[in-house]
């Protein structure tokens, strides 16, 4: 393998073994001159090579788009459908993958916490699914509604201004003189002792274990909250109830038998 990965990036040129212009005996690289400008590499070079080709991808051995080239964060150079060959489109997927990673983390968290309470008999909480449809002593259905639309409009507002002009939220009075506390690093990013009161990753730039392993969390998040909902379509209970179900009888309560069952 690497030998084949060397091998791609040197740009051999065939030339005569015994053609005397190209043999020059006086250099270590000159007695193999026939090989072109292979036998001049650096060996900085040469490990560079090296290490682009050894590159993790989503499927090994697979040669990634030239437009993922492994400067972003989670880029295993997976696109089939080549919908990211536009840079400003790829730019705007990048975010929105950030966004939904994060709302899931936030929703597999508060469903699988709620179910816990629930099935223990803590409280009386709803099951998830359900809980849209409960009446609040607080506010009605109506005004929370708006409230939420009011609230995260302008969140997300906000924040589609900060991707088209990056840095424009930041400045003095675009957020009621409170923009200290957003204090954004980076589109997606955002800082200050609001959002980032740890003070992680202070340095955006060169934060990027941080940034894989956020991303890596909200993709299996986002795998998780589909299988959620697959779950509770399929078993009509929460995720607590069907682990619950499946460890009393591992071998014959599963997702096959499950599945099984409810198509019978």
């Amino acid at each position: 393998m690497v030998a084949v990965a060397i091998g791609r990036c040197l740009p051999i040129q065939p030339r005569t073994l015994f053609n005397s212009k190209s043999t020059d005996r006086g250099s270590p690289a000159g007695r193999f001159s026939w090989l072109g400008h292979a036998a001049a590499v650096t060996p900085l070079y040469r490990q560079t090579c090296v290490a682009a080709q050894q590159r993790p991808t989503w499927l090994p051995g697979l040669d990634p788009p030239p437009y993922l080239d492994g400067t972003l964060a989670g880029d295993f150079g997976f696109d089939p459908l080549g919908l990211a060959e536009d840079p400003e489109t790829l730019r705007w997927y990048v975010q929105a993958e950030l966004v939904h990673s994060r709302f899931a983390m936030l929703g597999v968290f508060g469903i699988l916490v709620t179910d816990l309470l629930r099935v223990t008999g803590v409280s009386k909480i709803p099951i998830w699914y359900e809980a849209g449809a409960v009446k609040y002593d607080l506010a009605n259905t109506e005004t929370l509604f708006i409230v939420q639309l009011l609230l995260m409009g302008f969140a997300e507002t906000k924040r589609y201004m900060d991707f088209v002009s990056p840095g424009s939220q930041a400045k003095e009075g675009s957020f009621f003189g409170l923009e200290a506390a957003l204090e954004g690093l980076e589109p997606g990013y955002p800082g200050g002792p609001l959002l980032n009161p740890l003070g992680l990753a202070k340095d955006i730039k060169n934060a990027h274990d941080s940034k894989l392993k956020e991303i890596k969390n909200g993709r299996l998040a986002m795998v998780a909250m589909l299988g959620i909902f697959v779950q509770a379509s399929v078993t009509h209970v929460g995720p607590i109830d069907n682990l619950v179900e499946h460890l009393s009888n591992p071998w014959h309560k599963t997702v096959i038998q499950t599945i099984a069952n409810s198509s019978s």
